[in-house]
């Protein structure tokens, strides 16, 4: 009996230590290892330290465990560009979403923008309608397609077809309200806000609405200013002598962004995150080797199914000849003449579906026919504009409010607000903030070394020199802005008379993966091709990344060879 309960004793003490050493090692210790101070005790300043735990993946997201690859590796190469050189790249680990964006998804989206920024009010009449798909992108001059932009975005048929008719600004303002709208779920949940949607005391509209950045900077500038919606917040342990809270009063303290709750910012992924994520190497691995290529996003150079059940059917959405969109009546070989439901081919090795197919999809970068490798090999990305928050003279960070809307005309002549009501203010950094750096120099980093004045002849001459010279990239621009009696923007539209020698501009981006309107040349992951950031087609749509922070593996176990091998 004794012996028992030694080797119990033993068991229970080997467990503590081991659970301490793990917290040790992790970081997550309530005590300073350096200075002995206790974290969160108010009898040491109520320091802040977060507890972190991995493995939360976001909703409709899967894990994409980061690593090396050949970017830029085809398979054809018929159009000789040097768009596709291959280049050894390394992809940090992040989440994307397993589908594209469906128009239903979209579509809550347009209502939610609807009810809190009504477009009959005058201050708001832009911000609804600069998110709304471009329905008109089915029409064809030679073609009956007036179903297709009468219904694809709102008929409950196509609710769990991917959204097209967005560009890529439209796809960022979704982007942005996702980040928004998730994390205003996560702090419904903790209970830190009451649900906003059943509180009808609750001011949810213009500057009222909840945003994320708002809500770290200041919570209490949110609606309204009313702190009754706040319940209870992060714990804090109570000093001795201090009064209980009241019990309909705020407890605790207000989540941070050290505490690890809140998601990280959705945003669009990357051209190499795409492409690495598409391919899907890893099910070629063999301990830290690739064996073969890939052409498509599944592991076979051919397109057609070779199981059983679905033999010869179409593994993705493709035009398969001229007037061949969907195959021979009664055997319909992939399943569809336009998009089709999400989902509805078989995922790759990460379990992300129609990277290979369906509709093309919008990536974050600027375009450029060369990716420079030699200037960055890790997490490569062209578009970076640093900003900073805007400070007022009283040294408060400033929150766009209802009147303060500034609006941005397009080169099509959409208008689109530059920033949300409730929104932080933000700007491009200044020569005073790059002062002696040495890994950026200017805000806007979207042609450097290709493009701006020093990847040119014209590199030694002074700014006023420049003028009249001819640029690298001299894509059309938007027009002047005019405004009428009240300030509101004009609508100019002008089409570009001047003698244009490319279509590229810092406004271009890339979008990738075949469509249901390419041929199978597309499907390659790898090819590349790029539109204006304002122009909007039926056959490009998007699905939304997010970063993922800790360590790079969701666990640290290790296989010779990958347990999932697509036969």
């Amino acid at each position: 009996m004794k012996s028992t309960l030694k080797l119990f004793s033993f068991f229970i003490l080997a467990s503590i230590l081991f659970i301490s050493c793990q917290s040790s090692r992790n970081g997550s210790s309530s005590k300073s290892n350096l200075t002995g101070w206790n974290f969160n005790d108010p009898s040491y300043g109520s320091y802040i330290k977060g507890k972190f735990k991995d493995g939360n993946t976001p909703p409709g997201m899967v894990h994409i465990e980061g690593g090396t690859y050949t970017m830029g590796l085809v398979q054809d190469d018929v159009m000789f560009d040097w768009n596709t050189t291959p280049k050894q790249m390394h992809v940090r680990s992040f989440y994307l979403d397993e589908a594209e964006v469906t128009n239903s998804e979209y579509d809550l989206f347009l209502q939610y923008t609807k009810d809190v920024f009504p477009p009959e009010e005058e201050q708001f009449k832009h911000i609804y309608k600069s998110i709304l798909p471009d329905t008109l992108v089915w029409r064809k001059g030679l073609g009956n397609t007036n179903l297709l932009s009468e219904n694809y975005l709102r008929h409950p048929a196509y609710a769990d077809y991917p959204v097209v008719g967005v560009s890529w600004i439209q796809a960022n303002k979704y982007c942005k309200w996702r980040t928004n709208a998730v994390n205003l779920k996560i702090l419904m949940d903790k209970g830190v806000i009451k649900n906003v949607f059943k509180e009808d005391s609750i001011k949810f509209k213009g500057k009222d609405n909840f945003d994320t950045d708002a809500y770290l900077t200041d919570p209490y500038e949110l609606f309204d200013g009313d702190s009754t919606l706040y319940k209870r917040g992060i714990p804090v342990p109570r000093k001795k002598g201090d009064p209980k809270p009241t019990k309909d009063g705020f407890s605790g303290r207000q989540v941070t962004s050290s505490d690890g709750i809140l998601s990280q910012k959705f945003r669009l992924p990357t051209e190499s995150e795409w492409e690495y994520a598409a391919k899907a190497i890893f099910e070629n691995r063999e301990y830290n080797n690739i064996r073969g290529r890939k052409k498509y996003s599944w592991s076979s150079k051919y397109t057609r199914n070779k199981s059983r059940t679905n033999k010869g059917d179409q593994l993705a959405n493709f035009k398969q000849g001229k007037g061949n969109y969907s195959g021979i009546s009664g055997w319909s070989s992939d399943g569809s003449d336009i998009p089709n439901s999400v989902k509805s081919y078989p995922p790759n090795a990460f379990g992300l579906y129609d990277m290979s197919g369906n509709v093309a999809e919008w990536v974050s970068d600027v375009y450029r026919p060369i990716v420079d490798s030699e200037a960055n090999d890790f997490n490569y990305f062209r578009g970076n504009i640093f900003t900073k928050k805007l400070i007022d003279p009283d040294g408060k960070v400033v929150i766009v409010g209802d009147g303060d809307v500034e609006y941005d005309t397009l080169v099509n002549g959409r208008i689109i607000p530059k920033d949300l009501p409730g929104s932080v203010k933000y700007i491009p950094i200044t020569k005073d903030d790059t002062f002696m750096r040495r890994n950026y120099l200017i805000a806007d980093n979207s042609d450097v070394e290709d493009g701006d004045q020093e990847s040119t002849k014209f590199y030694e001459l002074d700014k006023e020199e420049l003028v009249g010279k001819p640029r690298m990239y001299n894509s059309p621009t938007k027009p002047e802005e005019e405004l009428d009696s009240l300030g509101n923007v004009l609508n100019k539209l002008e089409y570009d008379s001047k003698r244009r020698t490319t279509l590229i501009s810092n406004k271009t981006r890339v979008y990738k993966g075949g469509s249901w309107a390419d041929r199978e040349y597309w499907l390659d992951p790898a090819q590349r091709r790029y539109f204006p950031e304002y122009i909007s087609t039926n056959f490009i749509g998007f699905r939304c990344a997010t970063d993922k922070v800790g360590p790079m593996m969701l666990n640290e176990k290790k296989t010779a060879i990958p347990k999932y091998i697509r036969k």
